[in-house]
Parts: structure tokens; C-alpha cells; sequence
């Protein structure tokens, strides 16, 4: 198998493709501008990579995103010999401009939110219909909560109802515009003695201290991330040892139109892929139920624990 690899990997091209690819998982597209090369001359180096088993593809509706594998023969072969690889002026440019296109997708996610911020509760309704998720939430807090988080809280419906039910409660958001809103669900008192902290900060870079939640949410959020792994692992590090999270997302889905009026960047999840990704951080699945919403869609809600 070496030879296959040593073989995939003779060509310049195919050399920086899997450079980035092993920080990054970007769609063809992506790659194209990164390398400023022609779509089919950049799809035909993939196949190769991709027949030899040092990337993956995913499709994602119309969309197609690569990596290197996660784990196996494959990603520790890439490893052994990245050493040896001199990353030179062209592929630092590449990493340098992937990040670049990351900070563009994140930009591009607070501008949106922020302009949408007044009519997200109605989106929300448009597709959850009449499933109450502050109430699914609030019944997986557990009793004597200490600091209860919801990651992504938005205009604050969950985190308001979750308020008498733990000692504090953080709302996190990337938008201020969002929560701007939020703060109008709570008292001045509510938010003068501590029980109430709004936070701005992006779900991958969490700001809050490690161990400081005893209950998390992350509701309708992992499909925005860029790299929803990366996401659950930074969640496990604020979590206490014993935390529970709680997860709702949508069920794997080819709705493409979800992406122009709601932002989405993924289009659902696998249940297993999702459990599996959970697992790898640091959390035990404790349930996972299907709850149909509107629109044809599918809610995936998971409760794990920190262990």
C-alpha cells in the first residue's frame, strides 16, 4: 500500500491538496480558488487522492467537501511523513488563504444573523412548527442545576425559560444583534446580581472558562459550523466532568433551500455520525430521539455526559 500512497502523492498538486486538506475540510470550490486552477484539473487530482484512500469526499446536497481520513492506515501513514514534507512559500500561501475563506464563512454567518435577528423566532416557528424545544430542553436540566449554557442562544427563548431551573444561566451568540434581543427577556436585576451573562463569541472559540457548565444546549447550531467536530470538542473543554448536553439538529436532509434563508452549512446530520463525533470528544449518548417538525424535516435530539 505504501507504493499507492508514495505514488498519489508524486505530483506537486496533489502534494499541497492534501497539506490543506489535513487542517481543513473545504468543498471543491474552495480548493479551486485556493489553487487558482481549473475546476477539472483540480477534480481529477481528488479522484487520485481519493482512490488511493488518503481522502475522503462528503456530499452535502449540491455540495461535495474533502478531507484527509480521520483515522486508520491512511491518516497515519499522512502523519509519519508529514515531518518530512518542507511546507514551502506555495503551501504556507494555501493554509494562509484557507483560513482566510474560514474567517470569510464566519463573517458572512454574524452578518446574517445580525440581519435576520427580528424575524428569527418566526423562522424558527416557520420550521419547528408547534414542537416546544424550550420545553425539551428545560426537561433535561438537571435538578440543583449549577450554571446552565445555551451555545448559540439567539433572541434567548430557551435561555429564558431555563433561568428558574439553575442557579445562573450564559448565553452565548456570535451576533450581537441577537443578543441585543435576548437582553430584553430578562430583568435588570436578572442581569445586575449575575444570574443572567450574555456573552458574544464564536461556538468554536467558546468564551467561557474550561469546566465552568453543568448544562449545555446547542440547539439548531451545528449545522452552521464550519467544522462541527471542532465545535462539540470545545464544548466538551467548558464542560464539568458529570455536564450533561444536550443536542437538537436536524436529521441528514437535501432541503438546499435551508442555506439561503436560514444560513445553513450543513444539511443535517447522520444519527450514528453524530453520536460517533460526540463519543470522540468526551461524551457518553444517554438518548437519541427523531422529532418531525415542518417543512419535511427531522430533529435529532441527543442528551449526553461529560465523562
Amino acid at each position: 500500500m505504501a507504493l499507492l500512497y508514495f505514488k498519489a502523492l508524486s505530483d506537486e498538486t496533489r502534494l499541497r491538496l492534501v497539506h490543506i486538506l489535513l487542517h481543513y475540510e473545504l468543498s471543491v470550490n474552495e480548493l479551486v480558488r485556493i489553487l487558482d486552477m481549473g475546476q477539472s484539473r483540480v477534480s481529477r487530482h481528488l479522484k487520485i487522492l481519493t482512490e488511493a484512500g488518503l481522502l475522503t469526499s462528503r456530499r452535502d446536497g449540491l455540495w461535495v467537501f474533502y478531507a484527509t481520513p480521520r483515522a486508520g492506515e491512511e491518516r497515519d501513514f499522512l502523519l509519519s511523513i508529514s515531518p518530512f514534507v518542507h511546507a514551502d512559500a506555495a503551501m504556507r500561501a494555501d493554509l494562509n488563504m484557507a483560513a482566510q475563506m474560514l474567517e470569510e464563512r464566519a463573517l458572512k454567518t454574524r452578518q446574517f444573523f445580525n440581519a435576520i435577528a427580528e424575524d428569527w423566532d418566526e423562522l424558527n416557528r416557520e420550521v419547528l412548527g408547534a414542537f416546544d424545544l424550550p420545553d425539551a430542553v428545560c426537561a433535561a436540566v438537571p435538578k440543583d442545576c449549577g450554571m446552565a449554557v445555551d451555545l448559540g442562544c439567539g433572541t434567548g427563548a430557551v435561555l429564558a425559560r431555563m433561568l428558574p431551573l439553575a442557579r445562573g444561566v450564559i448565553g452565548v451568540d456570535g451576533s450581537a444583534r441577537m443578543l441585543e434581543i435576548c437582553r430584553r427577556r430578562f430583568t435588570p436585576e436578572d442581569l445586575s446580581d449575575d444570574r443572567v451573562s450574555l456573552r458574544i463569541g464564536e461556538l468554536s472559540h467558546l468564551p467561557l472558562r474550561d469546566q465552568e457548565a453543568d448544562f449545555a444546549c446547542i440547539n439548531l447550531v451545528l449545522h452552521h459550523l464550519s467544522d462541527p467536530l471542532h465545535g462539540l470538542r470545545e464544548i466538551r473543554r467548558i464542560m464539568a466532568p458529570g455536564g450533561r448536553l444536550f443536542v437538537a439538529d436536524f436529521l441528514r436532509h437535501s432541503d438546499e433551500t435551508m442555506r439561503n434563508r436560514y444560513g445553513d452549512r450543513w444539511l443535517g446530520f447522520e444519527e450514528d455520525g453524530l453520536a460517533a463525533d460526540l463519543k470522540s470528544v468526551g461524551f457518553n449518548t444517554l438518548t437519541c430521539t427523531r422529532q418531525p417538525v415542518d417543512r419535511g424535516l427531522t430533529l435529532l435530539i441527543l442528551t449526553a455526559e461529560a465523562h
